[in-house]
């Protein structure tokens, strides 16, 4: 639903009532059910759609769902080209602060850029001028921080947005309030990250991101990303950056 809704809408509606099917009735009518309408689907209706490819395309839903559903090879290419788009809105971002008046400052500017709905960014997460998020997640990925630590659900699920900086990750809690609800992890401390899947019974290789740390006992999830691949190869890849630097620092 969260990657095509508008197709994957009927299949959704479908599994709804296949499921209250199974609540209601007794299991021997549901088989029955399905078992005729199985047999008369490949037995007649198939034959009779293979003869008519037309009446097929209009009228066999199953097989006009099925065929509408992406693949993950598509599902890549729409990620690569909304990738694609971000980076546009950048370059048009960057240009505009370059054509700022020349009574802003350019740090000033650059601030302004990377404000969020309630202040400088700096500010938000007390940290210093100089970490800004990169320009990949300049607007931030939408998503939800499940701190399996916590046991009060006011606590367990935050709504927000996460970005990256040079150093660190940062959630910012869409909830107004105390800055206390934001979370910031340097990248220095990440033990592990890889890609998550919150609901194993769903298909596909899900939407979340685990980022372990010493501090936590158990893994901070991030679920509920669309752009859950681009955020990981972006975190992983500044991880990567960071610690092999503090790697080499501390060799020499």
């Amino acid at each position: 639903m969260w990657v095509q809704p508008e197709i994957t809408q009927k299949l959704y509606v479908a599994l709804w009532a296949a499921f209250l099917a199974s609540c209601f009735f007794p299991y021997r009518l549901v088989g029955l059910a399905v078992g005729l309408y199985a047999g008369i689907k490949f037995f007649l209706i198939d034959f009779v759609f293979k003869r008519c490819p037309r009446l097929r395309a209009k009228y066999d839903t199953p097989y006009i769902i099925w065929k509408s559903l992406p693949t993950d090879p598509q599902l890549k290419e729409r990620s690569s080209a909304a990738a694609v788009s971000r980076r546009l809105q950048t370059t048009s971002a960057r240009s505009y602060v370059a054509s700022a008046p020349a009574g802003l400052g350019r740090d000033e500017d650059a601030g302004r850029l990377h404000s969020t709905k309630k202040g400088n960014f700096h500010e938000i997460f007390n940290l210093t001028e100089n970490e800004r998020p990169l320009a990949v997640c300049e607007n931030g990925w939408r998503c939800c921080l499940i701190n399996r630590d916590r046991k009060m659900p006011t606590d367990y699920i935050r709504n927000g947005v996460l970005y990256v900086t040079e150093n660190y990750l940062c959630f910012e809690s869409s909830k107004s309030g105390s800055s206390k609800r934001n979370k910031v992890i340097r990248l220095v401390d990440i033990t592990d990250i890889q890609k998550y899947k919150v609901l194993s019974v769903l298909p596909g290789s899900g939407m979340g991101i685990a980022v372990t740390t010493p501090s936590t006992q158990k893994p901070l999830v991030f679920g509920a990303m669309v752009h859950r691949d681009e955020a990981f190869e972006t975190i992983f890849s500044q991880y990567l950056k960071i610690t092999a630097g503090a790697a080499s620092g501390s060799d020499s």
